[in-house]
């Protein structure tokens, strides 16, 4: 007997738990370093300008594909291109496994990401900021035994979360966490602001720079807005499967876009402020453009140098504020990374939910422990090969091949799949159900243009870029 597709309560529901998947570490740090070092305020337009004119019509055709055919990735896959049998192999089951296997291992790096943040989250509560400040702090806690124990917490939280399921599991968590978020954020930003030069990092972020504008940056741009928005993980798909027939996919698409993106501009007001207010004459240029080397390395020296004006326990407070706001970040984030598997578990072998998450939990588990041991504990995971000249573990292949180059070929099958086999006809019905006035607006025009011809041609050639980057040190653009 089929089971009834789970779907989510409401549309508030919806924006929630797939903003809560786009909002992540990345978007916390990551995104306003690199506009404070790639032209302020003129990074900060062309990723807008990205965000709308190619990200947003690649999310209406992944919630759209997901919607339709109420399915995992490899199952819409499957349906819209005819192929009958998940088990048959094609041109397009292919972008279906993709669609399937990059959520699953991007959810086993995540994972140790989260269990770093739970550790600096747990020592700023314990009143051990001064140690976190320690040049050698991260590389020492990161090959301490405490990361087991922070591993299966990270574990237990995600899997009684994704156990409740779409409304008590994914939904009510967003409910609860992404408001939560907001209010932290808006709290440190407007205590960051208070402090003395803070105002230069503000003009820093926010006075454009347009000598800095290179090809290099605009691809940059185009990178941080694809991947900030969880485009080609297949979590839009799935979400997407969970979406009511009388919600408008357009609407909630751009409120996840534009929710994403003010929660990454706020981050800026916090970040840089807070940056220059530690040290007024610090060149933006010279910060890492890692978010785990910020997060873990730079952040709490600043942190443990505001107790020049607020005192031990003010500089602690404010630490464990930002890293509890992390940590929610990353955990819906997970959530949502992990539900992508788990679906398909439930789709494609027709098992309990339970099952499913038993199943996802444990073998992406078992990755994520080789990944967190992969930093000196076990020589074989940390010298695991090498590529571009470099010496790679296990947890630097994972992020190199399914995060940093895996996404852009995801979303430019995604685009072949829904432009040119399911066919635009076909497309832009899915997009008028609920929303009668999409029909024959400037946005189904554009939406029908572009991903047809320019977004498929910029992802594609994205891709290309990245495997020569990334594993032969060439660079076309």
């Amino acid at each position: 007997m089929a089971i009834a597709r789970e779907q989510f309560n409401s549309r508030i529901g919806f924006i929630l738990a797939a903003a809560g998947s786009a909002v992540g570490i990345g978007n916390l740090v990551g995104f306003p370093v690199n506009a404070a070092k790639n032209g302020g305020a003129a990074f900060l337009v062309i990723y807008a300008l990205f965000v709308v004119l190619v990200c947003l019509p690649v999310m209406l055709a992944e919630l759209a594909a997901g919607r339709h055919t109420q399915k995992n990735p490899l199952g819409a896959y499957n349906q819209l291109s005819n192929n009958s049998s998940s088990a048959g192999f094609s041109f397009w089951s292919l972008g279906g496994w993709l669609a399937l296997i990059t959520p699953y291992m991007i959810a086993v790096f995540y994972a140790v990401i989260t269990l770093w943040v739970l550790g600096y989250f747990i020592a700023t509560v314990s009143g051990d900021l001064d140690q976190l400040a320690h040049d050698d702090y991260f590389s020492n806690f990161i090959n301490s035994k405490s990361i087991f124990v922070y591993l299966a917490a990270v574990s237990i939280i995600v899997s009684a979360i994704l156990y409740g399921g779409v409304k008590n599991g994914i939904e009510r968590a967003a409910k609860i966490m992404m408001p939560m978020l907001f209010i932290m954020l808006l709290c440190l930003v407007a205590f960051v602001l208070t402090q003395d030069n803070a105002m230069l990092g503000v003009k820093f972020y926010l006075i454009p720079d347009f000598s800095k504008i290179t090809p290099q940056v605009i691809n940059g741009a185009m990178a941080q807005a694809f991947f900030s928005l969880s485009l080609g993980m297949g979590i839009l798909i799935t979400y997407g499967s969970y979406m009511k027939r009388t919600s408008s996919i357009a609407f909630s698409a751009k409120m996840v876009a534009l929710t994403d993106t003010a929660v990454a501009f706020t981050a800026g007001l916090m970040v840089l402020p807070a940056i220059f207010s530690f040290n007024p004459d610090i060149n933006p240029d010279e910060l890492s453009n890692s978010s785990i080397s910020l997060i873990f390395g730079f952040l709490p020296k600043i942190f443990i140098a505001m107790q020049t004006t607020i005192g031990y326990f003010g500089a602690s407070v404010f630490a464990s504020i930002f890293f509890l706001l992390v940590l929610f970040a990353a955990l819906t984030s997970l959530v949502s990374i992990t539900e992508v598997p788990i679906s398909a578990v439930m789709d494609e072998k027709k098992t309990s939910r339970k099952k499913a998450v038993l199943i996802i939990g444990a073998t992406a588990g078992l990755i994520a422990l080789a990944c967190s041991v992969s930093f000196g504990m076990v020589d074989s995971l940390t010298n695991f090969t090498s590529y571009g000249g470099q010496t790679k573990s296990l947890f630097d292949v994972i992020i190199d091949v399914f995060y940093d180059t895996i996404l852009p070929l995801n979303g430019f099958l995604i685009c072949m799949l829904v432009s040119y086999r399911w066919k635009k006809a076909n497309f832009d019905k899915e997009l008028e159900l609920g929303d009668p006035d999409y029909k024959g607006s400037l946005l189904e025009r554009y939406v029908n243009v572009s991903l047809t011809t320019f977004i498929p041609v910029i992802l594609l050639l994205i891709f290309i870029n990245t495997v020569l980057l990334k594993f032969f040190g060439i660079s076309i653009i």
